[in-house]
């Protein structure tokens, strides 16, 4: 069954012909003469979606007083206002009230269904996207006050009201669809849908079914209709994520619904409208890629409107501390387990550590130590219980056993090489502060400046 839809109409004829079409197509109908039995009809059994009528002639409440209820009781019923001649106005005071769309009379069965699958589709995504808040609870923030991260944040607020399209690029691992999300949460479009498509995990044969949907039959004689991301984001944002995984050929239809603002379903002809904010993030080196050939640099200027930068976790060390702290907290209440803390030497490990899979792998690390590390809960973590090849490829500068140029040095020349580590090490732990570094490793503040002057580092307080 693909949904109920209550009809609310003081015709009975035009109630009886818009069933015939919703039921054609596989809706259960149910139907409503005045406003108090629509009500009363939703009272007993929440439909998928209404369609109301505005004026209906001899009840004691008008569409608009219906709606006003429906909105009241039941915020997550999308409603499809219907509007005869000479009452737009009055139809776009439904929209202003809440109203999904509104339709005007006469309407076209094809458009009908459109708005219904759309609307359908709205209520979905909503529903979704607040199961996913309940679920992720604080995760959807940038954690960390590094200046790394606070001009990610200021670009986020600058943007997101704006309705510009943006183009986030980072490495693997860094937040890319988190400030995707943020930046939704903060725009005009907070309360649509939120829609992504991931062009690094699709066969792209599949992409532009995914991407522009398509009428029914073409992915087979008994396939329905199937709407395309574009289309369910109608309204709202679409997240294109690793957008240079995508065919040249489908990057060329992208930039034609940007430009137009609509497309056709794969298997149809007509043109359907769409009111999406794009955004798009990708990992790789976009420059590059057109000049290899395999982007669109005509795309690239069309999405790259506002560009953000996401740093990797190694450009932003002095957030480590927060970042462990909010992670195991997340892990141990996920897993209804008790938090544990690391140790001084683990988590001084962690802030030298290259984190190549980035704030990815940093949370799934934590979440395995929650549960593997040895001892209780009172208990700190210890380096001794991090996982073995994190270990190994923080220290290799360090030990002389992996690093065999060391062993053929003289004495002077050893220590300086270890020294020159092991304070690089240090200084990108504490996000180049000579004050904190001095104080962690128990030199005087001038004495370390001579020290890095000496060993050729270069550091900024």
């Amino acid at each position: 069954m693909k949904g109920e839809i209550l009809i609310v109409d003081d015709e009975p004829d035009i109630r009886q012909a818009i069933a015939g079409i919703l039921e054609d197509e596989g809706f259960t109908v149910r139907h409503a003469g005045d406003g108090p039995g629509a009500l009363a009809d939703i009272e007993i059994r929440q439909p998928s979606l209404v369609l109301l009528d505005i004026w209906l002639e001899g009840s004691p409440l008008d569409g608009l007083e219906v709606l006003d209820r429906i909105q009241a009781s039941r915020p997550d019923v999308p409603v499809i206002v219907i509007s005869g001649h000479g009452t737009i106005e009055t139809a776009v005071t439904a929209i202003k009230k809440g109203a999904y769309d509104f339709l005007e009379k006469p309407f076209n069965a094809d458009r009908l269904l459109v708005l219904i699958d759309r609307g359908l589709e709205a209520a979905k995504l909503r529903r979704e996207n607040a199961e996913l808040k309940l679920k992720v609870g604080d995760d959807l923030e940038l954690i960390g006050k590094s200046p790394a991260i606070q001009q990610v944040r200021v670009a986020i607020q600058r943007v997101a009201m704006t309705g510009s399209r943006v183009l986030i690029t980072g490495a693997p691992g860094v937040g890319k669809e988190v400030v995707a999300r943020l930046i939704h949460l903060n725009s005009k479009r907070a309360d649509a849908p939120f829609v992504v498509i991931n062009a690094a995990t699709m066969a792209p044969e599949r992409m532009e079914v995914e991407l522009f949907g398509c009428e029914a039959g073409f992915l087979g004689p008994d396939r329905p209709r199937q709407l395309g991301t574009f289309e369910r984001a109608h309204g709202g944002t679409l997240l294109l994520d690793e957008v240079a995984d995508m065919p040249l050929e489908t990057q060329g239809k992208i930039l034609r619904v940007l430009q137009e603002q609509s497309f056709a379903r794969l298997g149809g002809q007509r043109r359907i409208e769409v009111d999406v904010r794009v955004i798009a993030a990708s990992n790789r080196d976009l420059q590059a890629e057109i000049a290899g050939g395999r982007f669109r640099e005509d795309l690239y200027y069309r999405l790259n409107v506002v560009p953000i930068r996401v740093p990797p976790l190694s450009e932003r060390r002095a957030d480590i501390p927060m970042l462990i702290e909010h992670f195991m907290a997340r892990a141990a209440e996920a897993a209804g387990l008790p938090q544990r803390r690391l140790s001084g030497d683990a988590q001084a490990l962690f802030q030298s550590a290259g984190w190549p899979g980035n704030v990815r792998q940093l949370r799934n690390v934590l979440e395995w130590l929650l549960i593997m590390a040895p001892g209780e809960a009172k208990d700190d973590i210890g380096v001794d219980a991090l996982p073995p090849e994190l270990v190994e490829e923080t220290t290799a500068g360090l030990s002389p056993q992996s690093n065999g140029e060391l062993m053929v040095l003289p004495i002077r020349e050893a220590r300086e090489h270890f020294e020159r580590a092991y304070l690089q090490a240090q200084l990108e732990r504490f996000g180049g502060n000579i004050s904190r570094t001095a104080n962690f490793v128990g030199m005087e503040r001038s004495a370390l400046h001579r020290k890095l002057k000496s060993l050729h580092i270069h550091a900024d307080d």
